[in-house]
């Protein structure tokens, strides 16, 4: 019983320690990613920049966005070379849910892998 004690508690903990990320966010018109796939401007997909891209580590993971009282999950497709620490690039469909594409720019938006 205490092993299990033990193993709940460190579970516990890794829960609470979920990386978060806070930046801005742009849009893009999808096309053939870095991760190597192809995707357009309705796919729920976002652009990483370079230091959460991680040389292609998180290719294929869903992360969680947040801004304006909004949610929208998108997953990672491409590297945003541009893109400063936090910031990602959204497609046209993720941008959309959190704001008119006519704004161009959300700061601060904040975010996390699922």
């Amino acid at each position: 019983m205490h092993s299990l004690t033990n193993v709940l508690a460190i579970v516990a903990i890794a829960a609470t320690n979920v990386a978060a990320f806070d930046g801005r966010m742009t849009w893009f018109n999808p096309g053939l990613g870095a991760c190597g796939g192809r995707d357009n401007d309705g796919s729920p997909v976002v652009a990483l920049n370079p230091a959460q891209y991680a040389g292609g580590a998180n290719c294929g993971r869903w992360i969680t966005i947040q801004a304006n009282g909004r949610t929208t999950a998108a997953r990672v497709v491409d590297l945003c070379p541009g893109c400063p620490n936090g910031g990602i690039d959204v497609s046209p469909v993720i941008f959309d849910d959190i704001a008119p594409l006519s704004v161009g720019v959300v700061d601060p938006v904040h975010w996390f892998f699922q």
